[in-house]
């Protein structure tokens, strides 16, 4: 059984480094994207918005497909480690079973003591496995996430867009929120002058 735990650890290690490999891509098509979008290459800057969103899905399958494969590999280790508590738990049991007949208080209470401490360690393994079995996502590329990243990577580097784009914002929410609060401002400052 160590052996698949070995492999499964390996194999989540090798999607854990393509998924790193993944978001080096990614930021290398943001470049490219801004470099289309400062030639006014807008159908370039598609084709690289479109591959910098693939990559960073890409990337988060990848992690998530590691996190499954530790999931598995941590649910081995926990089988493994119920079964070697499975063993010491039948030995506590016959020693408890031998401190009750003697009614000898001390040893009673030593052997409850890892009793316990058993119980502990197969609940803190219990709940790692929970929590690593949580979580996988996967998503596709949509047309508008193409026009907002455009958008981002043009508003980040102060870059006029030029052409058409499919379903382009004119803002982002970022900025529209901004304007609203300076367009309440306004209007609560021209209220006040007025009375």
């Amino acid at each position: 059984m160590q052996d698949q735990i070995f492999n499964l650890k390996f194999a989540g290690k090798q999607m854990a480094r393509q998924s790193i490999k993944c978001e080096k891509e990614e930021k290398l098509e943001k470049v490219k994207l801004k470099k289309a979008i400062e030639k006014g290459n807008m159908e370039g800057a598609k084709i690289h918005a479109g591959n910098a969103i693939r990559q960073k899905n890409e990337a988060l399958n990848f992690l998530a497909l590691s996190s499954r494969i530790d999931a598995v590999a941590s649910r081995l280790t926990s089988a493994a480690n119920m079964s070697a508590v499975n063993r010491q738990m039948a030995g506590i049991t016959v020693q408890l079973e031998h401190s009750l007949q003697t009614m000898n208080l001390e040893q009673i209470s030593t052997t409850m003591d890892t009793f316990e401490s058993q119980l502990q360690s197969l609940d803190v393994s219990t709940a790692m496995v929970a929590d690593a079995m949580a979580s996988s996502t996967a998503s596709s590329t949509p047309i508008d996430e193409v026009d907002a990243l455009m958008m981002q990577v043009a508003d980040e580097n102060n870059l006029e867009l030029s052409g058409e784009m499919t379903s382009a914002p004119t803002a982002t929410p970022q900025a529209a929120a901004t304007a609203t609060v300076e367009d309440d401002l306004q209007k609560r400052l021209e209220a006040l002058k007025d009375m």
